[in-house]
């Protein structure tokens, strides 16, 4: 009875994590599909795009290591209620919003709590379990996270289609009020560490860095660079983020400890993390805007375009998660990426007319299986180089760098392209998106390593039970 009791616990407790990340994911894809309805209601062009989907990535970045400190001084049960019901307090503000800056200030608040339920999720997960289990239990959260980023423009597409973009936002009600219910039930998994100070100062310069930064590539598309409205907050930017690293070697509790980039594992995969994550914001951006402006694709339609991502994530990513655990990582990450990259290579030449199962679909199955090979190992793998203490900040940080070089990625989309995405500018971002996927794969062969199996993993790893088992 308390082996059933312990086992229920801990698929209570994946459950949790992945409802928990999964609508902080979700709304980093599903509003892409939506951009052109939005864009057609409430005015603007592409830097409008650009804000609606940077203003929530920018607080979410450049939070989401504070959170993981809150989350410790805190306990992480009470950080991912108060995420939950600002996350759908949010949401709600957004679906009702009326104009185009309420929807920006909106997503803006809505990252602020999706802040604090990334960390946190993850965190759980790696504290109730080990060895072979816990790599596995991270392949079911990456599975159902990973497929919520391309499984986001397939729900999308069918409110914009059918209803209205607003319930893009008012969906999130459902899984949020299912999690809140849930909470209650999770026991002992509320530690506090109430001494520990908090990096005010750290958040501030983050949130500072990151803003300017991202304003000044958003707007230089339209003003230039030598517009002083482009570069003063480029130099403010970047001279508050650099305080920020500089504070962090000196700062009591850092947001972000730089002690961490000691481990290797830790350090080149959080590097490969910014190259797959950069990609893969900027590609599910890319396809679903083009083919609904250019292709002729509806909002529907075009996000089905996608699906196989999703099945391929939700089949695959447990399976190469186990695998991970058991033969480690580095393969993994080293051919991933790189099927990916070619992946999106074959999608380089879709113009006006497309075919979908000509020439599209082959290019999106080879980005699926790449992609399915790639995340889980990749979390294992900067996960398993830090301390079970430290499993918390370490998410944040690996969080962190996700949705920052999302930010960058989406945010350099006016440069790329030249400041308008059409057929003529398409082939040169996709070109980017693939050398960034391969050149993921290519740090990953380098700067990876297998952990050292050990006698105590195996009898820990046999001891713990299914995370999938019912």
């Amino acid at each position: 009875m308390l082996n059933e009791t312990v086992s229920g616990q801990k698929r209570l407790v994946l459950v949790i994590a992945i409802l928990s990340a999964f609508v902080s994911f979700l709304d980093t894809s599903v509003v892409n599909v939506a951009l052109p309805a939005m864009v057609a209601e409430l005015g603007g062009g592409l830097a409008v795009q650009q804000w609606i989907v940077n203003a929530y990535l920018i607080t979410l970045g450049s939070l989401i290591l504070l959170a993981g400190s809150l989350s410790d001084v805190f306990g992480r049960v009470t950080i991912l209620r108060i995420g939950l019901i600002g996350f759908g307090i949010t949401s709600a503000f957004i679906a009702l919003a009326p104009t185009g800056e309420l929807v920006i200030a909106g997503r803006a608040l809505q990252g602020v709590a999706a802040a604090l339920l990334v960390p946190s999720s993850l965190a759980l997960v790696m504290a109730n379990f080990r060895g072979a289990a816990q790599a596995k239990a991270i392949g079911q959260w990456t599975a159902w996270t990973s497929a919520a980023l391309v499984a986001g423009p397939l729900l999308g597409g069918l409110f914009v289609d059918y209803a209205s973009w607003r319930w893009v936002f008012a969906v999130n009600l459902i899984p949020i009020a299912v999690t809140l219910w849930l909470l209650p039930r999770l026991a002992g998994n509320n530690d506090r560490a109430a001494d520990r100070p908090i990096d005010y100062l750290g958040a501030v310069l983050c949130v500072v860095g990151l803003a300017a930064i991202v304003f000044a590539l958003i707007e230089q598309a339209d003003l230039g660079w030598g517009d002083p409205l482009v570069v003063v907050p480029l130099v403010v930017g970047v001279l508050a983020f650099a305080a920020f690293l500089w504070w962090q070697g000196r700062a009591a509790a850092p947001m972000l400890p730089l002690g961490l980039f000691r481990a290797r594992n830790f350090s080149f995969g959080n590097i490969a993390t910014a190259l797959v994550y950069g990609a893969l914001a900027l590609g599910s951006l890319v396809i679903v805007v083009f083919l609904q402006e250019f292709a002729g694709f509806s909002a529907t339609a075009a996000a089905l375009a996608f699906i196989p991502v999703s099945i391929a994530n939700v089949a695959l990513s447990t399976w190469f998660g186990t695998l991970s655990g058991r033969y480690g990582p580095r393969l993994f990450m080293t051919i991933g990426p790189i099927l990916a990259g070619l992946g999106f290579l074959l999608m380089a030449g879709l113009g006006t007319e497309v075919n979908y199962f000509v020439d599209l679909l082959p290019g999106v199955v080879l980005f699926a299986l790449g992609l399915s090979i790639t995340i889980a190992p990749l979390t294992s793998a900067i996960l398993g180089s830090v301390s079970a203490a430290q499993a918390g900040i370490g998410s944040a940080v690996n969080n962190a760098v996700a949705r920052v070089a999302g930010l960058i990625a989406v945010a350099l989309l006016g440069v790329i392209a030249g400041g308008q995405l059409d057929p003529e500018s398409f082939p040169r971002v996709v070109l980017v998106i693939a050398v960034l996927l391969v050149a993921g794969g290519v740090v990953s062969f380098i700067g990876i390593r297998n952990p050292a199996k050990t006698t105590a993993d195996s009898a820990d790893a046999a001891a713990q039970p299914d995370p999938a088992a019912t």
